[in-house]
């Protein structure tokens, strides 16, 4: 469950890193810096060059290794005990409160490689003498420790872990709604489409709710410390600050490309997930006409 639940991850990630990147350099512009997200692309490859879009995989990379692997391994197993004796899902509820638990224990495992993420992915847009120029995830975790200390890497833990709770309660358990409801249409049968099809609305449903303490988490986590005093003191700051000098829909900027990197993000890695289980259940456990399922 757990290995299953990282590789999905990091093969999903693979296709979407470029999306993150412009995630956050939206989500980091306290001015009219970047209108769109094709203008940040266009941004990023005529001054860094096409290949800075993968700028922060290997951080990318270990923030699945480590968040995602544990969060659907906990969720995954979660759900197989909380089912019926007859391999009934739990209600929507008990999913919500199932992916809740997973998600906090993902996002304070996987925190120090969000940290490194965040900071390698908007490196690009500070002035050449503010960068931080890290060369891979593991220089960039070794530079934190010995310039600002090792509980710098779990910098923004709290809303990191918030966000998880809202993501994951509104991720996992829709993901597992819809599928159940398109099945009950007589539509859909189990297969990758009917995949597709639960993963783009729990997609959806997921930036929505997620947005505005993803914000707040990733301000937090880049934000540097001024003669000794942070640039927020926490979540309700950012919150509050981006609201009164931006905008309260600013606590939604980047919404175009959370979502084109969440809803693809979701898709390919509960297909892989699913597909993945299948395969086990078919080759290991020798079951036949196994379906994905666990999720």
């Amino acid at each position: 469950k757990f290995l299953f639940g990282g590789l999905a991850g990091m093969g999903a990630t693979c296709f979407v890193q470029p999306l993150d990147l412009v995630k956050n350099r939206m989500q980091l512009a306290t001015s009219k810096e970047h209108k769109t997200s094709l203008h940040v692309i266009r941004h990023v490859i005529q001054t860094e060059g096409a290949t800075a879009l993968y700028t922060g995989l290997s951080a990318g990379l270990l923030r699945q290794a480590t968040y995602t692997t544990t969060r659907l391994g906990i969720y995954t197993y979660l759900f197989e005990k909380a089912s019926g004796p007859g391999g009934e899902p739990p209600n929507f509820l008990t999913k919500a409160g199932l992916g809740m638990v997973a998600g906090v224990c993902g996002a304070f495992v996987g925190t120090p490689a969000e940290v490194t993420l965040i900071r390698m992915t908007s490196d690009g847009r500070l002035p050449a003498a503010e960068r931080r120029n890290y060369k891979n995830v593991v220089d960039a975790l070794a530079r934190i420790v010995s310039e600002e200390g090792l509980v710098t890497l779990w910098r923004g833990a709290l809303p990191t872990m918030g966000r998880a709770m809202v993501v994951n309660a509104a991720q996992l358990s829709s993901y597992s709604q819809a599928k159940q409801s398109l099945l009950s249409t007589g539509h859909f049968s189990e297969n990758i489409f009917l995949h597709f099809c639960a993963s783009m609305i729990s997609g959806l449903i997921t930036t929505i709710a997620s947005m505005p303490v993803d914000i707040a988490k990733t301000r937090i986590q880049n934000m540097k410390i001024t003669d000794g005093k942070p640039e927020y003191s926490g979540a309700m700051d950012v919150l509050g600050t981006v609201i009164k000098k931006e905008g309260f829909f600013s606590l939604w900027k980047g919404f175009t490309p959370y979502y084109m990197r969440l809803g693809p993000h979701t898709v390919i890695t509960f297909v892989f997930l699913e597909q993945m289980n299948k395969t086990y259940k078919t080759v290991v456990l020798g079951e036949v006409n196994a379906k994905g399922g666990g999720i």
